[in-house]
């Protein structure tokens, strides 16, 4: 029996159940092992005897069959807690479980062992809540993996599990990929469904996971994705992803690297990694870079924060204001900043935004096939937070967090984020973004990296 948790990817774990060198349960008592001595708070239940069991009886055969996951404790899984992250809900257990982890484990034979540590409502870039504590960076205790999927990326990155759910209305997938060396794929709108009975709100999340590989995020997406009824605006099916990777030709694509997309300002030694990374890129995958390209974008960060405090608002309704000491300082601040400002004026200002920002980014990508950005504006901050306002020495303000992966929730395009790097020793993602429906040239361009320059799939000679 193995002691220790898988520390390869995903895919490499279910060719060792099939050739018969691990076998799933004794995988599974190695990842409850391995999460019930660790420090970095990436995990808020565990449901250990319906994890062994399940393990006990999986299926090989499946895409990911026997592979332990960790689901995103704002993913409903019947019969766990479904708290969101928030004290008021503490005690609500879920009487539903989304598709999106239905086919993850169903379709694709993953074994659900228990939920990891997210940011409150998924509202914050910063997994650190009243409820759970402040969930640690595998690379360097003292600072953040992100949020809000950051439970999911601490537990990938940190060694504990191959595979984890996460989601992203603002970066919540990109931004922990990014802080933990991670591959972290935000798809197009709707290729992954929601529900059931998931509200559309502000139309800006998808759903996916963080992974340690290209070829595992692109095998989590030919499982999971295709059209479901609960929720209307999901894609058709798609498929071989997969199998397509290394045959996609991404040869004369033109690109435009932006340090300053979505008006973000970034730190300037992260960006010479990033720089240099996109240069390569470029160089390795044939592209065709197109400088002088205006790629500004309206703000549309204050219209995003109104639209989406409205659901937290709600779902606090028989709480609110008597919650407000047991909410992280930030959901309590935006619902108080937020109050009264929804209006039909109000509407109609976001929607002209939305489509000023809609307008803008199909004339960048009339121009270019592709955008090479940073992930994050910096490396990741104190885990603790507050978040910072200072970025490289440059201060900017606390707004600057996020401003380089909202464009893509914004619009519905995809992007992804894949491990450039270090700074200061600590993880760097470069961000590739492109067209709607493009995610096979993502995942191409992405592999290129990969291929060229691997990276670390766990985090280095760090105490987990």
């Amino acid at each position: 029996m193995s002691e220790t948790p898988w520390q390869g990817d995903a895919i490499s774990l279910v060719e060792e159940f099939r050739a018969g060198r691990r076998s799933p349960k004794e995988e599974m008592q190695a990842t409850l092992d391995a999460v019930a001595k660790s420090s970095l708070n990436a995990i808020s239940f565990v449901d250990t005897d319906g994890a062994l069991e399940r393990a006990s009886n999986a299926d090989i055969t499946l895409p990911f069959g026997g592979v332990p996951l960790g689901i995103k404790e704002l993913d409903p899984v019947k019969g766990w807690p479904d708290t969101e992250a928030s004290v008021p809900f503490s005690d609500r257990i879920a009487t539903k479980t989304s598709i999106h982890v239905e086919r993850i484990t169903q379709q694709g034979g993953a074994v659900a062992f228990g939920l990891t540590t997210a940011s409150e409502f998924g509202g914050v870039n910063l997994t650190r809540t009243v409820l759970n504590g402040a969930t640690k960076n595998p690379w360097n205790a003292s600072r953040t993996p992100g949020g809000s999927s950051g439970g999911s990326a601490a537990g990938v990155a940190g060694g504990l599990f191959t595979l984890a759910t996460a989601g992203d209305g603002g970066g919540s997938i990109r931004i922990p990929a990014g802080f933990t060396g991670l591959v972290g794929l935000k798809s197009t709108y709707g290729r992954i469904p929601r529900g059931p009975g998931a509200a559309y709100g502000n139309l800006t999340v998808t759903v996916g996971c963080v992974s340690r590989s290209v070829r595992d995020t692109a095998r989590w997406f030919d499982t999971c994705n295709g059209h479901d009824a609960h929720d209307p605006l999901s894609l058709p099916r798609v498929g071989g992803w997969e199998a397509g990777l290394g045959t996609i030709d991404v040869s004369g694509l033109k690109v435009a690297i932006v340090e300053n997309w979505g008006g973000a300002v970034v730190s300037p030694a992260m960006w010479e990694v990033l720089l240099e990374s996109a240069d390569f890129l470029i160089k390795k995958a044939g592209l065709r870079r197109v400088d002088g390209v205006d790629t500004s974008l309206p703000r549309m960060g204050a219209a995003w924060s109104i639209s989406g405090m409205l659901e937290i608002a709600e779902a606090l309704k028989d709480h609110w204001p008597q919650c407000a000491d047991v909410l992280t300082p930030e959901m309590r601040a935006g619902l108080e900043y937020t109050a009264g400002l929804y209006s039909a004026e109000a509407r109609a200002k976001i929607e002209d935004r939305r489509a000023a920002v809609n307008t803008r980014m199909a004339e960048i990508f009339n121009d270019v096939d592709i955008v090479i950005a940073a992930t994050n504006p910096d490396v990741a901050f104190d885990a603790e937070g507050p978040l910072p306002s200072v970025f490289g020495g440059i201060k900017a303000g606390a707004g600057n967090n996020g401003q380089l992966t909202f464009p893509c929730n914004l619009h519905g395009n995809p992007g992804i984020s894949v491990p450039a790097g270090f700074v200061d020793g600590l993880p760097v993602g470069l961000q590739i973004i492109g067209r709607h429906f493009s995610e096979q040239v993502l995942l191409e361009l992405a592999h290129v990296l990969e291929r060229e320059r691997p990276w670390p799939l766990t985090a280095q000679g760090v105490p987990q």
